[in-house]
């Protein structure tokens, strides 16, 4: 112990006369666990966690990646892996398929919706207790191996089908439902801004406008983000030429500034932004410039407010850290990333911080910003910075409907479960009776009985009635049953189509698309753009454009 001791101080001494650097004092003491330690030790292991360890002291968002997880991390915005191209559920411990991916490898061979995989390579995979993980391990591979799946299927009786698929690459999709929500109302419903999003938004716009689109909808709500340019792009189909997008500036990252090129597809028509505490970074550089821009109205609630870039470094061994290396600036000026200083824990409970200040529930219609972080449109509207993008139009959360026995229901799957065998038992008088989405949509309602039926399968999981309760989230339950049917029958289109009969953002945002009141706002006269100048003038606020043409508070501090 001495000895290890003395060799430590002789080591820091002279580390301390010769000015070595703190990644020198790190090796050093892998040396002294390598030439004195008692056990032998993980180097590997102990590096890994004195990176995190590291990590934890800087900011929410700085992470490290085993090599191992990397290319799973990285799946959602690279838009594909390789596999047989299907969606899947488990059901009653069976492998259920939910989808099947259009002209993919399952399509190819034959698969269908619904049918059921009992074995996997003549492995019997039904009745094993098999989750998620097992699954994918199984069906994965690299592209062109192959995998046989003996397959269940209602029509087929007993008879067990075999097929076997070649491995392809597989799209994820950022773009969950496009659809007309009224006859010149187009609704785009973005999960993620991934390396497919550009090409999968002119799909989709293209389509819109082929049915009449002039305005447009884009539901950002839960939107955690994604590429940087990708969100860059994005702002770009909607704006003029030289107009500024977005900036970012570190301590060792000069200022980098993001112009538009006029060469956008989306410049004319009306937009709607809609966005809740869910929506963050790259959902926030869109939102924050169409506001910062006088280009559309955002709807919904406070955004999750994080403003911070990533960048990744690889390290010799494959793994990854994803360092912050600076922050990001709307065009007037704003940083939307809230305040990390109390550590992970406290930002990470923002959500439950915002319920218990009643934020959620309407209190932010009445916040107060300070001077320092009121902020000026183009056309001089006030928006704020501090933490989030802070909406036009503010929808509350609705927990009216909620109770305990629907949390018990949902909480242990029994909706989603339910949903799933309903379709199992009746795929075929439904598609017999409602051939297209439009029909189903339109003709299908949610009966007592149905709901009697999920009930049941509550009572034999323990989920214990509650007449008042159930009275109570009744429309929730005929809403997600019937959402959660019109997937599994048709596709993520049908599923949004019914859910959005609840969105209230969504619904508040089909009656502001048609008050030209709301958004005479954006556009003013020149005449109204000076009132709006004087009025600042008059506060002693004096504005002064900066060289990409936005105006910001230059009052004296």
């Amino acid at each position: 112990m001495w000895v290890l001791i003395l060799a430590l101080c002789c080591r820091t001494a002279q580390a301390q006369a010769t000015g070595i650097d703190q990644g020198e004092k790190y090796r050093e003491l892998l040396h002294l666990l390598d030439s004195y330690y008692t056990d032998t030790v993980n180097k590997e292991k102990l590096t890994d966690a004195a990176i995190n360890k590291v990590l934890e002291e800087l900011d929410p968002h700085s992470s490290y990646i085993l090599a191992k997880d990397l290319k799973k991390s990285d799946e959602p915005l690279v838009a594909n892996f390789e596999g047989i191209g299907v969606t899947f559920q488990l059901l009653r411990d069976t492998i259920m398929i939910l989808e099947v991916i259009p002209s993919g490898p399952s399509e190819k061979v034959g698969i269908e919706a619904g049918d059921k995989i009992i074995t996997i390579n003549d492995s019997t995979v039904a009745g094993i207790k098999i989750d998620n993980d097992g699954v994918i391990k199984r069906l994965r591979g690299p592209k062109g191996t192959k995998v046989k799946v003996g397959i269940r299927r209602a029509s087929a009786g007993n008879d067990m089908l075999t097929f076997v698929i070649q491995r392809d690459k597989i799209p994820i999709y950022s773009i969950d439902a496009s659809y007309m929500a009224d006859s010149t109302t187009g609704y785009v419903k973005l999960l993620r801004f991934s390396a497919s999003t550009m090409s999968e938004f002119f799909g989709a716009v293209e389509k819109l406008k082929r049915q009449g689109m002039k305005d447009l909808i884009m539901d950002l709500q839960g939107n955690t983000g994604g590429y940087l340019m990708t969100a860059i792009q994005l702002c770009d189909e909607f704006l003029g030429e030289k107009e500024l997008i977005v900036y970012t500036k570190g301590a060792h990252a000069p200022k980098e500034e993001y112009f538009s090129d006029n060469k956008g597809t989306m410049k004319d028509g009306k937009l709607i932004v809609l966005i809740d505490e869910g929506s963050a970074s790259a959902s926030e550089i869109f939102s924050g410039c169409m506001q910062d821009l006088d280009r559309g109205l955002v709807i919904g609630r406070r955004s999750f407010g994080k403003g911070l870039v990533q960048k990744p470094y690889a390290f010799p061994d494959g793994s990854v850290v994803r360092l912050t290396v600076a922050h990001y600036y709307t065009p007037s000026g704003r940083c939307i990333q809230r305040p990390y200083d109390k550590g992970k824990k406290d930002y990470y409970d923002e959500y439950t911080k915002r319920i218990k200040s009643g934020e959620l529930f309407g209190a932010d219609t009445n916040m107060v910003f300070p001077d320092s972080l009121t902020y000026y449109t183009k056309n001089l509207r006030q928006v704020y910075g501090g933490g989030g993008v802070v909406p036009e139009i503010f929808v509350p959360v609705d927990t009216s409907l909620n109770s305990g026995y629907y949390q018990g229901i949902r909480g242990k799957g029994i909706l989603n479960s339910f949903c799933l065998e309903y379709v199992d038992r009746h795929r075929g008088e439904l598609k017999a009776k409602y051939p297209t989405a439009d029909a189903f949509i339109s003709g299908f309602h949610v009966t007592d009985e149905i709901l009697e039926e999920m009930y049941k399968k509550g009572d034999k999981d323990s989920v214990k009635r509650n007449e008042a309760e159930m009275l109570r989230s009744k429309p929730l339950f005929l809403n997600q049953v019937k959402s959660l049917i019109a997937r599994d029958m048709f596709d993520n289109v049908a599923f949004w189509r019914v859910t959005n009969d609840m969105n209230d953002s969504y619904k508040k945002a089909l009656v502001v698309m048609h008050d030209k009141g709301q958004f005479a706002v954006l556009n003013p006269t020149k005449k109204e753009i000076q009132k709006r100048e004087k009025e600042l003038k008059k506060k002693g606020i004096n504005l002064e454009t900066t060289e990409q043409g936005m105006l910001k508070d230059e009052k004296s501090k």
